[in-house]
């Protein structure tokens, strides 16, 4: 994590020091995300001169972030494990989950292109070799790196030193403030403001992968006001300035109202616990000692029983077994906000609950494991979550992703306000609506960002070459 941090900062390399000029290139993306920065390398592996522009001091986005996984259907490393997955199962759990208000062209499109963003992620290096089960998946489909650890920095570490490896231009500190349009209304550019002033950045093709909006709550209030004041897992820069400047140009926004949440945030600190935790065996435990409902039910439906607990908050609640079984718990556990106990009755009491209600809670979880049978429907409970010490979490739902956005197809391409489609202009990840639908399952978003990122980078390249052509 450290040497992406270093490598982000040193940036200079790829020409962060130039004087505000004018430039001119086939493909300019905004965003150097994980979708920003597939389109950048998928576009530049094509044969098309790209230019990254950031307007954070560091490249990653809400990527760098990401926990558990990225869901992918059909790769070896899944018939290794014996899973019995497809493309059809896939969809079907993604459009279930997202309470079938997702667009089932892009959705398929996510379902059938997951493994190649596997493969191409493993061929430029980056380790996704672990595969584990998360919320709202049938299957175990969430490919993350060995022993489970968190896969959003190995992905922008994948990303960045290929990006790096093929001199992509990359400039961190500069931000896209408007996409130009000629008078037939194709994308021309983009203006931008960087450290040295404003200038324009000419292109064939613009990929707009700006991200989402999820840490700007005026603009989610805007939309959801029941969210208003809620914390964020987003880092700041997630401010919605690129879907603005997409409205700006034309561009049909669709589902905006559809704002996840993510369940396991510790309050005030803002740290998000990945969904692996519960998917390798935690469970919920409310301020009663008791568990209240199915901890791998979908996002939305999980946030929404922890907030009819006693203050709105629930602890998240493992043993040692699991937390070996995870790696990506070995620095939650040596965080303050980590109670821990030798045993029931000592991590009771740093709970603050009953020490034979939470014994009896337990003891109640092992007899529905032993029979397959749980009291909330749970299907999977791979563990007896008896063998201290044991770990307890205080964790409350927080603003997660934003799933409307840009309207789009299959191509990437953008749709304007009057339905057409709006030339060389493309859009690719959070900053985009109708992957996600009304509710985003776990590893859903790594394989949204790396599938459409690198469509978006392929389409850019095929208009920027078809505007040459034109030119002969």
């Amino acid at each position: 994590m450290k040497k992406i941090l270093v490598a982000a900062a040193v940036a200079s390399c790829f020409g962060l020091a130039n004087a505000a000029e004018d430039i001119t290139v086939d493909v300019a993306v905004i965003g150097a995300g994980g979708a920003g920065l597939s389109a950048a390398v998928q576009a530049n592996d094509l044969g098309a001169k790209v230019v990254v522009l950031e307007k954070m001091a560091m490249v990653g986005g809400n990527t760098i972030r990401a926990a558990g996984g990225l869901n992918a259907t059909g790769t070896a490393l899944q018939a290794a494990k014996g899973t019995k997955d497809s493309v059809e199962i896939m969809y079907f759990d993604t459009m279930k989950g997202g309470h079938w208000k997702n667009d089932p062209e892009l959705v398929r499109t996510l379902c059938e292109k997951s493994a190649s963003s596997v493969e191409w992620l493993l061929a430029l290096g980056g380790d996704l070799r672990d595969v584990g089960l998360m919320a709202g998946a049938s299957q175990a489909r969430t490919h993350r790196p060995t022993g489970g650890a968190l896969v959003g920095p190995e992905v922008i570490r994948t990303l960045y030193t290929a990006a790096k490896a093929r001199n992509i231009d990359i400039r961190t500190n500069t931000q896209a403030t408007e996409i130009l349009k000629d008078k037939s209304g194709k994308v021309i550019g983009v203006k931008v403001k960087g450290k040295d002033g404003e200038y324009t950045v000419k292109s064939k093709a613009v990929v707009n992968a700006a991200g989402g909006f999820g840490a700007n709550n005026e603009l989610v209030a805007s939309y959801v006001p029941r969210l208003k004041g809620f914390a964020t897992t987003n880092h700041p820069g997630a401010t919605g300035d690129g879907i603005k400047m997409a409205k700006e140009a034309g561009a049909a926004l669709i589902q905006m109202e559809e704002i996840q949440t993510h369940p396991t945030v510790v309050p005030k600190v803002g740290e998000m616990i990945t969904e692996a935790v519960r998917g390798n065996g935690a469970v919920l435990i409310n301020k009663d000692g008791k568990r209240f409902f199915n901890e791998l039910d979908t996002r939305d439906a999980v946030s929404a029983a922890i907030l009819k607990q006693k203050d709105g908050v629930a602890y998240l609640f493992f043993d040692s077994d699991m937390q070996k079984s995870l790696k990506a718990t070995n620095g939650y556990i040596k965080q303050s906000y980590c109670l821990s106990g030798e045993t029931l009755d000592e991590v009771a009491g740093k709970m603050g609950v009953d020490a034979a209600t939470l014994k009896a809670t337990m003891e109640d979880w092992k007899k529905g494991k032993a029979a397959s049978k749980d009291a909330f429907g749970r299907a999977d409970m791979p563990r007896d979550l008896d063998k201290g010490p044991f770990y307890a979490i205080l964790v409350t739902p927080a603003v997660h992703h934003t799933m409307g956005g840009i309207k789009i197809d299959s191509k990437t391409q953008v749709y304007s306000t009057k339905g057409q489609i709006i030339p060389g202009l493309f859009a690719a990840g959070e900053i985009t609506g109708g992957v996600h639908g009304g509710n985003r399952l776990g590893g859903n978003a790594q394989a949204d960002i790396v599938t459409f990122g690198r469509i978006a980078g392929q389409q850019a390249y095929i208009f920027a070459k078809q505007q040459d052509a034109a030119k002969k």
